[in-house]
């Protein structure tokens, strides 16, 4: 929990994992020193986060390298694949918003009949069909607005349970006598509990962009605490988020502006940045503004050009 920076809105609550995997930088390492001196500022404590270290290098999540403040911790290979389809979803939703996603009318649909015998492979399925956005309209079929084909056979493939998937697509999906696109979405996913947290995201990122407008420019540590946060409650709003299109969603929808206000964030931290060390600038947070944000507004400068 955390209002470092003074600023009047609720305070953030940080997961010590997250702060973690928001320090990774471009070489995938995390710098033991950063993250002790990130983790004070967020009111955490040094157990706390040698406690996480602990736990992450038990879970293979990462190799430890040297001890206390002066370690090195570097990712391993299920770490840095677990962070890459975030970037794209997150690049997804600003397409969206910058009207460079329009949805083609198409429902995508998976259906899956697995044995008892292997329930767990089931349940773990269910569990990343609605991590990847579907809505179970009956039991063993999901939909989506979304093409999320690759990723549900990658993920079923892994399981081991990619013949037992029925994939299919269709532009007349009825519940009863319900056919409206717009009246399917509301009925199938929880919009109000969506739109409440990115609510909540635009309240934590109007006065930490206030303060980065400041003329007094926040320390390095202070803008990278600010990242952190924003991070934190983007995950927040963003893990339970569909990513339905706007032609689906009440107008005007809060995870446009709570977004855009993110992205006014980024712009200013990437500005500020130019001052932070060679070492700073490659936290995977500062990186990934570039990734996202910076290839969609440049995107759409090209299409409205």
């Amino acid at each position: 929990m955390t209002d470092s920076l003074h600023t009047p809105t609720a305070p953030v609550r940080v997961p010590t994992r997250m702060l973690v995997e928001a320090l990774i930088r471009t070489d995938h390492t995390v710098d033991a020193g950063e993250l002790y001196a990130t983790a004070d500022l967020l009111g955490m404590t040094d157990q706390q986060v040698r406690l996480c270290i602990k736990r992450l290098v038990a879970e293979g999540r990462f190799v430890q390298e040297g001890r206390g403040r002066k370690a090195l911790l570097r990712a391993t290979g299920a770490t840095v694949q677990a962070l890459g389809p975030d970037v794209e979803f997150v690049a997804h939703a600003f397409r969206q918003d910058a009207g460079l996603a329009p949805w083609d009318g198409i429902w995508h649909l998976v259906a899956f009949a697995v044995p008892e015998d292997t329930r767990t492979a089931r349940d773990t399925l269910r569990t990343v069909l609605t991590r990847l956005g579907g809505a179970p309209v009956q039991g063993g079929l999901y939909v989506s607005a979304n093409a999320w084909e690759p990723y549900v056979e990658d993920e079923a493939r892994r399981l081991g349970i990619h013949g037992r998937l029925t994939l299919l697509t269709t532009d007349d999906l009825r519940q009863g006598d319900v056919r409206d696109p717009v009246a399917l979405a509301r009925s199938l996913w929880p919009q109000d509990e969506i739109a409440d947290r990115y609510r909540r995201l635009a309240s934590v990122a109007e006065p930490r962009l206030r303060r980065l407008q400041d003329e007094a420019a926040p320390s390095s540590l202070q803008q990278l605490t600010i990242a952190v946060e924003l991070a934190a409650e983007f995950s927040h709003a963003m893990e339970p988020d569909p990513l339905l299109p706007p032609e689906l969603l009440p107008q005007p929808w809060p995870g446009t502006e709570a977004r855009r206000l993110v992205a006014q964030c980024w712009q200013l931290l990437d500005r500020l940045g130019q001052s932070r060390t060679a070492a700073e600038q490659h936290v995977r947070l500062f990186r990934l503004y570039d990734e996202t944000v910076g290839g969609t507004e440049s995107a759409g400068q090209r299409r409205d050009g």
